[in-house]
């Protein structure tokens, strides 16, 4: 689809969106920025984009006018597909793109995409490492936080695109055909935006929509969701195992991780020459390895960076050891799933703070993996009564309720014994009390080491 001269309407002014502008602006087309923010004026984005031409910027009520005149419709993945202003224009036939099938429509070279549950920023970040050990023009982009738009028209034939995919990004895609897809695993997230478990697997999915068997989608074969999941895609699927030998796929066996083709296995690596911590990241390596081994890239070279690979910030992050108590950040536990890792992870000891915005998701699971191994549980933000009801009804007692997260941290370092961890893995979204994700873990990482000072 060409866009020059075409009038294209995107909606949110967040980070996509004011990428999605300034790619619509070199294509030469007319960019319409709108949001229901009645506070953003022109001049808020004289330092972003040209907005001297073929641009303006709407806000408040959408006019039916206007509507009526536009030839294209990017979302950005902020705003439910089921928004009432989507819906108008859905009732006009107008096309309903995201930032991710708009910079897929301009960009060359080759595309990975990576999405599931939990692990995608960990996955994302490993297989960028590995391209770059093999490609010269890799370009890691997505939900890890750098816009596709961004370097959509830089790309050529011999681009590698790596990308992080969230299933509001993939309520979006029309065309989007990764040569490699991968979903690491489906647990129960974002009900309050998809409402159900069936549409949820169905974004998750749509990754691989588009696939044919000249291409490949690499499945995690421990989730029962994907295995189910595989009967229903038109790709080719390699499969990967945490808990048994697969005579094709990827395995761990004791303390080694093995490729096998026909039962016929090689030994990627051993376990204990890589600088990640729990059998979720050994997972993660092998969605990896997987995709290198797809992408062409030889075993020598997948090796080097597997070993050289170090965990992202925010997941399972060592901070500091103060006082003979290890502090772990792992504020991109933002549902209880990637919680339950995090708790399995530890081998010592652990006092968890937990608790953020209520996504509609069940705590039972991550209560139960405590298992003894929990000796603390501090709960903050919204969700803190409901997981403290459901941690009673499994039999665990010892909570203690806060405000904020800086007396989380005070109580932890009053409640540790040496040898003791206290482990940031909230089970639930930052909204209502952080910007994101991000602003809570380096919070908790400034708090923990004024720990030292004081």
């Amino acid at each position: 689809m060409q866009l020059k001269d075409k009038r294209v309407m995107v909606f949110g002014a967040g980070k996509s969106g004011i990428s999605s502008i300034k790619l619509l602006q070199r294509l030469g087309a007319f960019a319409i920025l709108y949001d229901s923010n009645t506070k953003l004026t022109i001049e808020s984005f004289r330092d972003k984009f040209d907005i001297e031409h073929n641009f303006s910027l709407v806000t408040g009520e959408l006019e039916q006018e206007l509507i009526d005149s536009l030839d294209l419709f990017v979302l950005s993945p902020g705003i439910a597909i089921d928004h009432p202003v989507v819906e108008r224009i859905k009732e006009k036939g107008i096309s309903v793109w995201g930032e991710i099938e708009l910079a897929y429509r301009f960009a060359k070279g080759k595309v990975i995409g990576i999405t599931g549950t939990n692990g995608k920023t960990s996955t994302t970040t490993l297989v960028g490492e590995i391209m770059r050990t093999y490609f010269k023009d890799v370009h890691v982009v997505g939900n890890i936080g750098n816009p596709y738009t961004d370097v959509a028209l830089e790309t050529t034939e011999a681009s590698v695109c790596v990308i992080e995919l969230s299933s509001f990004q993939l309520e979006t895609i029309h065309e989007f055909k990764p040569d490699v897809s991968a979903i690491l695993n489906i647990t129960p997230d974002h009900l309050d935006r998809h409402h159900n478990m069936e549409t949820y697997v169905a974004m998750k999915e749509n990754v691989a929509k588009n696939q044919t068997m000249a291409e490949l989608c690499v499945l995690n074969y421990e989730d029962e969701i994907l295995r189910e999941a595989a009967k229903r895609l038109s790709s080719r699927i390699m499969f990967y195992s945490s808990a048994r030998r697969l005579e094709n796929g990827l395995y761990l066996e004791g303390d080694d991780i093995y490729y096998s083709v026909d039962g016929r296995r090689e030994l990627v690596c051993n376990i204990k020459e890589l600088k990640v911590l729990g059998r979720h990241m050994y997972e993660n390596i092998m969605a990896g390895v997987g995709i290198a081994i797809t992408m062409g890239i030889p075993m020598d070279y997948i090796h080097t960076a597997l070993v050289n690979f170090r965990a992202v910030e925010h997941r399972i992050e060592f901070v500091e050891t103060i006082k003979g108590v290890t502090y772990y950040n792992d504020s991109k536990g933002t549902n209880p799933d990637a919680s339950i890792k995090a708790v399995q992870a530890m081998v010592s000891p652990t006092l968890v703070i937990g608790g953020g915005y209520d996504k509609h998701v069940e705590f039972d699971e991550w209560i139960d993996s405590f298992d003894g191994k929990v000796k603390l549980l501090v709960l903050l933000g919204q969700t803190k009564e409901q997981i403290a009801e459901t941690a009673r009804r499994h039999g665990f007692h010892n909570i203690v309720m806060v405000e904020d997260l800086k007396e989380a941290v005070r109580v932890c370092a009053e409640q540790a014994a040496p040898g003791d961890a206290v482990l940031l893995s909230p089970a639930c979204a930052s909204w209502g009390m952080f910007e994101n994700y991000e602003q809570r873990g380096r919070l908790f990482k400034e708090y923990v080491r004024e720990l030292m000072v004081s």
